[in-house]
């Protein structure tokens, strides 16, 4: 029997592979950017973003309400583009115009008047001689417009600002924002005339009533004092000529929470935040 000898297996390679000789049976992939929509002209990504609604509201052209009616006409564009989607977002650095005119939304100032007498409220009037926006002149560098209407013979409070959106929720019918006046007229007027107002005078097919009536002075009943929310154009005016008075002086002392206190005849003042809050909230 022939003695043999254990055959050698081969010695185990104890050295390092190089790194060019390894391969992983992994591999990695990158993950693919993610999709972002297309940056208009002039955006930042890092800016914020807000409803374009909301933004023409903030410009002081109109409320949100009426913002979107414009959308839907087709009279906004936004860097250079008719926009008619209610969900279109903008930020800040966007050209956004209407009818053709550019938007900013600027700060926002809400001003405290006590309108004088001969004063217009409608600002684009080319016929007036004198409108409100006079008396404020260079001291306010915003445009800011008067919520609602005081005729040009009415004096007393009157709000502007170029807060688009809140100016809409204060003359809106259904918010019924409180408005008291001090009327003077020609002669005394009767509890019954007083009580006809209280149930509803008949203005052009529509009965107004006032939410409280009495006299501003016990011994003198040519001095009326009424609430109401109506936002008739003249509506306190007409609604006594057409008991038979003739009001010869009408004066504004309450609007939305606000007063003419320690505001002079043809004065203004700016809110303060206090008075801004309670606006915005409702709370008045």
């Amino acid at each position: 029997m022939e003695n043999r000898k254990p055959e050698r297996r081969p010695a185990k390679e104890t050295g390092r592979r190089g790194s060019s000789d390894f391969k992983s049976s992994r591999t990695v992939q990158k993950a693919a950017p993610k999709q972002t929509r297309p940056v208009l002209k002039g955006k930042q990504n890092a800016l914020p973003e807000i409803r374009l609604n909301r933004f023409i509201a903030n410009s002081g052209v109109c409320s949100r309400r009426d913002a979107d009616e414009h959308i839907r006409n087709g009279l906004i564009t936004v860097n250079g583009r008719v926009v008619t989607d209610m969900g279109v977002k903008v930020t800040m650095s966007d050209d956004i115009r209407f009818k053709n005119k550019k938007l900013s939304a600027e700060k926002k100032v809400y001003i405290l008047m006590n309108k004088p007498k001969d004063y217009v409220t409608t600002v684009e009037d080319p016929h007036a001689e004198k409108t409100v926006l006079d008396l404020i002149g260079e001291e306010c560098p915003e445009r800011v417009y008067p919520v609602g209407r005081l005729d040009k013979a009415t004096t007393g409070v009157l709000l502007l600002t170029n807060d688009g959106e809140l100016a809409g929720k204060l003359t809106h019918p259904k918010y019924k924002r409180k408005k008291i006046y001090h009327v003077f007229l020609d002669n005394p007027v009767t509890k019954n005339d007083l009580f006809k107002i209280t149930e509803g005078i008949e203005l052009d097919g529509v009965t107004v009533v006032a939410d409280a009536v009495s006299y501003a002075d016990p011994d003198d009943k040519t001095q009326i004092g009424i609430e109401l929310h109506s936002g008739q154009n003249r509506v306190i005016r007409r609604m006594f000529e057409t008991l038979g008075y003739k009001v010869k002086k009408l004066d504004r002392v309450y609007f939305a929470g606000l007063t003419k206190k320690n505001v002079q005849r043809g004065k203004w003042r700016f809110l303060n935040d206090k008075e801004v809050s309670m606006l915005k909230r409702g709370i008045f």
